[in-house]
């Protein structure tokens, strides 16, 4: 058993398949899904165009799937999933990606809402978002899924701005559509005479 902090992904990656080479049975466990914003991609990339040693994806169930599950059934039509950690991808491209689904009105579920060294992100991109969302755009946060303590609540996109989050929080904004039914968030599939 072997564990990195936060920033030491790579090492951890490397010495699985380093263990899989000399002929170990390793296994990379990650929270979520390994494949959104998960290290399945980075052992792909480690492991380069080799066929060896091989590599096996089995998919879990992603913070966004389970905060819909717990706030009602808000990510039922399309929608888009955008990390607010500028760690690895410029804030520039994070703001761009929210205007374009804001625009698009795509439901959204954003993850990394804010940490100790990004506590204004959320509010930075409620800004954007309020740029083209009314203030009455109905949205939740899910916080500590599957663990205990865990807890989720709806509000408004206005409200959503002042809101206090942090990385245990996965945040869902609905589209156009998205109304409550008995205290819970639904974004209709679009199911006629319903």
């Amino acid at each position: 058993f072997y564990e990195t902090p936060m920033t030491q992904e790579a090492k951890r990656c490397a010495l699985a398949l380093e263990l899989a080479r000399a002929g170990k049975t390793a296994a990379m466990v990650c929270s979520g899904d390994s494949g959104i914003y998960g290290m399945a991609a980075l052992v792909y990339e480690l492991r380069g165009e080799s066929r060896e040693p091989e590599i096996e994806v089995i998919p879990g169930l992603t913070a966004a799937c389970s905060a819909a599950a717990l706030l009602g059934a808000p990510l039922t039509h399309d929608f888009a999933v955008i990390s607010l950690s500028d760690r690895l991808t410029p804030w520039e491209t994070i703001e761009k990606r929210l205007a374009h689904a804001a625009q698009a009105d795509l439901a959204i579920a954003l993850y990394n809402p804010a940490s100790r060294s990004r506590p204004e992100h959320l509010k930075r991109a409620c800004d954007i978002l309020l740029r083209f969302l009314p203030e009455n755009r109905l949205c939740g946060i899910a916080r500590n899924i599957g663990r205990a303590g865990e807890n989720c609540r709806m509000l408004t996109l206005g409200e959503l701005r002042e809101a206090e989050v942090d990385m245990f929080c996965t945040v869902l904004i609905g589209n156009a559509m998205t109304k409550t039914i008995g205290r819970r968030l639904i974004t209709p599939r679009g199911y006629k005479n319903v």
